[in-house]
């Protein structure tokens, strides 16, 4: 009887130990960088090339939401707006304000997420797919276009 309940014992013993272990494979997978994004986070810096050609830290302040179920939305607001001028191929904001929302999938491969616009401020975006590549740094999460065209960086910080 001893020995019955002894194996009992073990393999309910085995039957956890495989459970956590598979468990946290999976959070360690693409669910687990996913996970990263999720969350509110604040505008650290904005970094965008200016008239001159020159790269210059932007004035801005925004926020920048992830949820679990695969939305987003983002809103930067420059302080101190200055007469628009395109950054690269797509024009991301009007009057110094940018707006935008919709859905995001992230290839962890890669490092990048894509931002499938479903409404935006300036609305040559909304369906628009945009492909940004990613880096986490910390509670910092840095955000660049992939188009070679477009030299910008975001840095946002985690709430």
């Amino acid at each position: 009887m001893k020995r019955l309940i002894s194996l009992g014992l073990v393999t309910l013993l085995i039957g956890i130990t495989t459970t956590t272990i598979l468990g946290s494979q999976d959070r360690g997978g693409n669910r687990g960088i996913r996970e990263r994004f999720v969350g509110a986070w604040r505008l650290v810096s904005l970094e965008a090339p200016g008239p001159d050609g020159k790269i210059h830290k932007a004035d801005s302040t925004g926020l920048f939401v992830f949820t679990r179920d695969g939305h987003l939305s983002v809103q930067v607001m420059d302080r101190d707006p200055q007469p628009q001028t395109p950054a690269g191929p797509e024009q991301y904001s009007h009057g110094g304000y940018e707006a935008t929302f919709g859905t995001y999938e992230v290839d962890e491969n890669a490092h990048t997420f894509t931002f499938h616009v479903e409404g935006a401020l300036v609305r040559t975006l909304i369906g628009k797919d945009l492909p940004r590549s990613f880096e986490f740094s910390g509670k910092q999460l840095i955000v660049k276009s992939t188009r070679p065209e477009e030299h910008w960086k975001v840095t946002w910080e985690h709430y």
